[in-house]
């Protein structure tokens, strides 16, 4: 790691430490409709989106909890602070972020990144923005590049056109959850034929015990276009839970280009139950490059829609299941057009009595010949008390198609460990290693500074383990 990167400081206590949340203090937790349309009220949202909050709230109060995967017995949804506005007005200039509010993202390294490498900004404290930005150059050439709560009111008509539209609310409990209370978030629309050449980046940041944070991020890139967009997050650690139920939605149009990625970093005290769903229309491609860490419950399995002959997707995935937590992701793909590729490669790491679980899904549409596809599973063990499953669903109904799914499952190597133990590497750092090796054709994916994020968190999950 080079000396004087923004993230050659990480430690656990930049992730896990609260600031004080006196806003928070007083406030009713729990969902009532009241609160519903008390958010659209703050917001001076337009009528069709209250009803669509509205709706939304009926939808998931008749909704079952999930009865698959990890168990939510410990999510008390009665107990969680759906609503927290942290006290300050959004701005575009970071010296005006409030200082104790500006001091975390210091140290999360975020206004160093953008200088260095991104093409803009936004940051979001508990349920609103409190800072974004969009470098001029491509303002210039149409770009826009705005929090959600902002793109209602400036560009009603587009967001009206693709809201939760890829994303229903009746697809599930919690997407009918986001659509009654969501609040921030990125809007990011790209014209046709502009080609950003740098990535933009939203870090979320949820900070008072028991939050709830629900951000929309809404990318539509129009016909030829290429962008590259990157979300992170982190919550401070209290012993009692929070909920994470943020909601993705991607439109690439024919011949894009877009890449999307994250590296979600939860406390252990949050479910992290996300969204992410893309609709890749003819000739375009839609890449997902997720990390996965940190809290205690994590349900994410972001899911391309191959619309249009020739879409093609790429889904890379880690996840790192420490003691206590519960890591089920993994991809979905459905072929609905000829000639489409997708490919799908997932790393698990599993220590101290974590769960890894890759859990898939495939589907080739009858009329949807031609197609080729693959599904790589890799799972490494570091102990004996840990678990890894992989849990795939493939449905196939066209037989002019080539489909591969391969899994493996394998422990740290002791002939690994001892080769560099015995050229004067520390036994910890030698592990470490060896695990960046097993994740890094996935990291490499990631703009440099955020690949060496990725391998100090890996670092930090690393410390003290047993091989």
């Amino acid at each position: 790691m080079s000396e004087g990167n923004i993230f050659s400081g990480l430690d656990r206590s930049v992730f896990d430490t609260p600031n004080p949340s006196p806003y928070a203090d007083g406030l009713a937790k729990g969902l009532t409709e009241d609160l519903v349309r008390q958010i659209s009220s703050d917001k001076s949202e337009p009528t069709w989106m209250l009803e669509h909050r509205l709706e939304s709230f009926r939808i998931y109060k008749e909704k079952p909890m999930p009865n698959w995967g990890p168990s939510l017995d410990g999510l008390e949804l009665e107990n969680i602070l759906y609503y927290a506005r942290p006290g300050t007005k959004e701005t575009d200039n970071w010296d005006e972020v409030p200082d104790d509010i500006r001091r975390v993202y210091d140290r999360l390294g975020i206004p160093e990144a953008e200088r260095k490498v991104l093409a803009g900004v936004g940051a979001q404290y508990e349920s609103e923005m409190i800072y974004h930005n969009l470098k001029e150059k491509w303002e210039e050439k149409g770009v826009v590049f705005l929090d959600m709560d902002d793109a209602v009111q400036e560009h009603e008509e587009l967001v009206k056109e693709y809201f939760m539209q890829c994303v229903p609310n009746t697809d599930h409990k919690f997407a009918a959850l986001h659509g009654a209370v969501w609040s921030g978030g990125t809007f990011l629309h790209v014209p046709a034929g502009v080609e950003i050449t740098e990535p933009l980046q939203a870090y979320f940041r949820m900070n008072a015990k028991n939050m709830g944070q629900f951000e929309h991020t809404l990318i539509i890139v129009e016909e030829g276009a290429t962008a590259h967009y990157i979300e992170g997050c982190s919550a401070p650690k209290y012993g009692s839970m929070g909920l994470h139920a943020g909601l993705v939605e991607i439109f690439a149009k024919p011949g894009s280009s877009v890449r999307y990625s994250s590296v979600e970093n939860w406390s252990r005290d949050t479910f992290n139950l996300n969204t992410k769903r893309a609709i890749v229309e003819r000739d375009a491609t839609m890449q997902w490059v997720g990390g996965n860490l940190g809290s205690g419950t994590t349900m994410l399995y972001p899911c391309s829609v191959l619309v249009g002959e020739g879409a093609r997707c790429d889904h890379m995935g880690i996840a790192f299941a420490n003691e206590g937590q519960w890591q089920d992701t993994g991809a979905k793909v459905l072929h609905m057009a000829p000639h489409t590729t997708s490919n799908v490669v997932s790393k698990s790491i599993s220590k101290a009595g974590g769960t890894s679980v890759y859990r898939g899904m495939l589907k080739v549409a009858p009329h949807a010949y031609g197609c080729t596809a693959s599904v790589e599973c890799d799972a490494l063990l570091l102990d004996e008390d840990s678990r890894t499953d992989t849990i795939p669903d493939i449905q196939i109904r066209n037989n002019d198609v080539t489909i591969a799914h391969e899994a493996t499952v394998g422990k740290l190597s002791e002939e690994d460990i001892f080769y560099l133990t015995s050229r004067g590497i520390a036994d910890e750092e030698a592990k470490a290693m060896i695990v960046n090796g097993f994740i890094e054709p996935i990291v490499r994916l990631l703009p440099l500074e955020y690949a060496v994020e990725m391998n100090r968190l890996i670092e930090l999950e690393m410390e003290g383990s047993v091989g």
